[in-house]
Parts: structure tokens; sequence; C-alpha cells
């Protein structure tokens, strides 16, 4: 694959999103390479059904009561997005806004606006995929899974994805209630968050208390994640330490080139992914030379917040034995995403190419499923590396993450 192309390729399992910081579960976008868009041409095939389309904008127009809600822009939208949301590819192609691509052009940069949450439409409800490491949403206790039925007391049912979004959207420093549910508890509350402007750091590590294993945390592929992920190597190698737990849990995804670069930190050589065009042809993807810990022990941590780049990482590292998985079954985004430009600056972002693990598995619709399943307890929240700063052993062992603690005690006492 030429690699000046694939640098600028994303994955993003979630926006379209919103970082609102809402990230709506397709995510991220590229360049278009290649691809044209002919705006003033009908196929011939199309002519009929985009004549059908006609009556029901002119009946709309002509009769439909409430003419405040006549909008044509608004309509516009609304068909683009049925169309795509008619090829099935629920949580990956999507239809982005100018203002959605405004906010994941911010989160490639590192920054963004909004509750930091990465959502996505399914089964007809809009839902939390994953809160983004500082973000509001995770500061409020907003889980993997729920489900948003209001915002600012106003119910979502039957609205779209986009809707729903605009209604989260809003400047820092203002509020907005969501009314949550959650499927496994069967509980219903309401939590209000201040949006806010985020600077996102995407990799932290720390010695775990009483230990000299690294917990390392990857929050997202934004740009400039393997050169940090390179400095913190570099200082777990200064330490000596014995092993590492990578943690991808509630990543989200990002840039393909930086979770090439990352998986190969991990590898000595062979094949990061595998990339599988409409044609059904298979495209290679190698690792690159030089990565910093190839033989460090590892134990990588994920669950179903965990999406597209990070799937990729994932599966690398699981396929090539480098690491072995806990947690639960990951997100399942396992697709290029190549934006189309609209005329109006919105976009589609349709999945043109499949990723592969290095041994063929299929991610996409499927995602990862980890050596040992190992669930977060409900109502338990994650422990991340820099709130180990003040922790004790014994603090770490009463901490309930059950996923981390398993790790751990992989990486102490490894079985045969």
């Amino acid at each position: 694959m030429n690699r000046r192309k694939r640098k600028k390729r994303l994955l993003f399992l979630l926006v379209p999103g919103i970082a609102v910081g809402l990230f709506v579960a397709s995510f991220l976008s590229c360049q278009v390479q290649g691809i044209s868009v002919p705006s003033d041409e009908i196929p011939p095939e199309a002519i009929n059904n985009f004549g059908l389309m006609a009556e029901a904008w002119n009946a709309i127009h002509s009769h439909y009561v409430d003419r405040t809600s006549v909008k044509s822009k608004s309509i516009t939208y609304g068909a683009i997005s049925g169309m795509v949301d008619a090829l099935g590819d629920t949580g990956h192609s999507t239809f982005l806004s100018p203002e959605m691509i405004k906010e994941e052009e911010e989160y490639t940069k590192g920054q963004y606006k909004g509750i930091g949450a990465e959502v996505k439409m399914k089964e007809g409800h809009v839902v939390i995929v994953a809160p983004l490491d500082n973000s509001p949403a995770q500061k409020a206790g907003l889980k993997p899974g729920q489900i948003i039925i209001a915002v600012n007391d106003k119910g979502v049912e039957g609205l779209g994805l986009i809707q729903v979004v605009k209604r989260i959207l809003g400047p820092a420093g203002t509020k907005v209630t969501l009314r949550v549910f959650n499927p496994k508890t069967g509980l219903t509350r309401e939590i209000t968050l201040v949006r806010a402007s985020i600077t996102v750091n995407n990799v932290t590590w720390h010695q775990m208390p009483g230990t000299a294993i690294a917990h390392l945390r990857i929050a997202g592929f934004s740009e400039g994640v393997t050169v940090d992920l390179k400095n913190a190597l570099e200082k777990i190698k200064d330490k000596h330490l014995e092993g590492l737990i990578l943690d991808l849990r509630n990543n989200p995804g990002g840039l393909l080139n930086e979770a090439v670069a990352t998986a190969s930190q991990f590898l000595s050589g062979g094949l990061v992914l595998q990339e599988k065009n409409v044609q059904g042809q298979i495209t290679p993807v190698s690792v690159e030379k030089g990565g910093l810990a190839p033989n460090i022990p590892i134990v990588g941590l994920v669950n179903g917040g965990t999406a597209s780049a990070a799937e990729i990482v994932a599966g690398a590292l699981q396929d090539r034995q480098r690491a072995v998985l806990v947690g639960t079954t990951t997100f399942g985004t396992g697709t290029v995403l190549e934006k189309i430009p609209l005329s109006d600056g919105s976009a589609l972002l349709l999945a043109i190419q499949e990723w592969l693990t290095p041994d063929g598995h299929t991610i996409w619709h499927k995602g990862i499923t980890p050596n040992s399943l190992v669930a977060l307890p409900d109502g338990i929240t994650p422990i991340l590396p820099l709130d180990e700063l003040d922790m004790t052993p014994q603090d770490l062992r009463q901490s309930k993450d059950d996923p981390l603690l398993h790790a751990l005690d992989l990486l102490i006492r490894p079985t045969d």
C-alpha cells in the first residue's frame, strides 16, 4: 500500500461525530483519493428513483401542516442519511454534516469541544460507545451501552443520529442534561454535563503500585500518538520494568498510520493487518522496523468501547501471540472509511475496504474476542494510570477493576 495514501486514512468508529463532543459512530475521515462525485448527473437507471424522491419532496413542501418544520436543508440531509442508513452498515458508513466534519478535524488535532462521548445509532437508539478520557462524559459516569433517551427534557425517540447530536452540541461552558437508560440494569437517570474544550492526552502511563509492571493507556489514535508512545516506552525501559499492561479500553480509534506504528513498537516483523478491497483482493500491511518494545511481556485490556484503530492494534498483538487480551469483546469496526466531500461542505463517510487481522480474521461487525473474558463490574469505573499516582498496593487491589487486576496477575504469575 502506498504509505503516503495510508497516512491520510482515518478509521474511526465514532463519529460521525461527534466529538461532541460526541463522536458518532463511524468517525474520522480522510481526504478522498481518486473518488469524485458528479453532482449534476443522474444515472439512467436511477431516474425513476430520483423522480420518486422528488414526489416526496414536493408533497412535503406543499402539504405538511407544520410549516416551521419544512426546512429544505434538514430534509435534504435527512434523505442522504436515509440512503446511507439503508446500506445496513450501522455504526460505520454515515453522512457527515459540515458541523460534524469540523468536530472530527478538531479531534485529529487532539482537541475538541463538547461532552466527550462516542455515540452510534443501534437498533433505532443513540447509544454511548465510549466516554473519552478526562471528558465531562467520563467524569459524569456515562458508560458504554447506555442509551440516550432525552436531551434537555425533550425525548429523542424517532430522531436520527445527526438530529440528536445537534441537540447535545453547544458552546464550551454551557450545560446540557441527558436522560440515559441502562439496558443492563433497567434503570434510567438524568445527568447534567458542562460542555468543555478538552485537550486529549492520548498516552499516559504509571508504574503500578507495589509492582514492576507499567500500566500504559492509549485513549485514542489521533495525530502524534506514536511519538508520545515512544517517549513513554523509553521511560519504561529506563526503569527496567518487567511487564506492561496496554490499556485500550474505551479507545474509539483514529488514524490508521498511527495504529500501524503503534503495533509496530511491540512487534519485530510480519504483518499488522490485511486490507481487502471491493474485489476481494488482499493487500498485507507490514510491521514497521525499529520497534522499541518487541520483547517486554504484554497483556492488553479491551472492551466494547475498543474500536477501529484500537482493534487493529489488539488484533495484531493477539494474532502474533505478543499479548494476551483481557476484557470483553470489542466494538467491531473493521473498514477503511473514505470521506467523499459533497458540494455544500458535507460529506459521505463510506466503507470502501475492510481490515482483517494478520491471520485473516474479520473484525467488522464481529469485534475481537479476548483470550480471557473478564467484565468490569456494574458501577465500577476503570482505573487509569493517573489514578494510580496516589494509590497504595492495597488501594489497587481493592479497586474492583477486575480486568486490570486479572491482567496484573497474568504478568506477575504467568501461566504456561
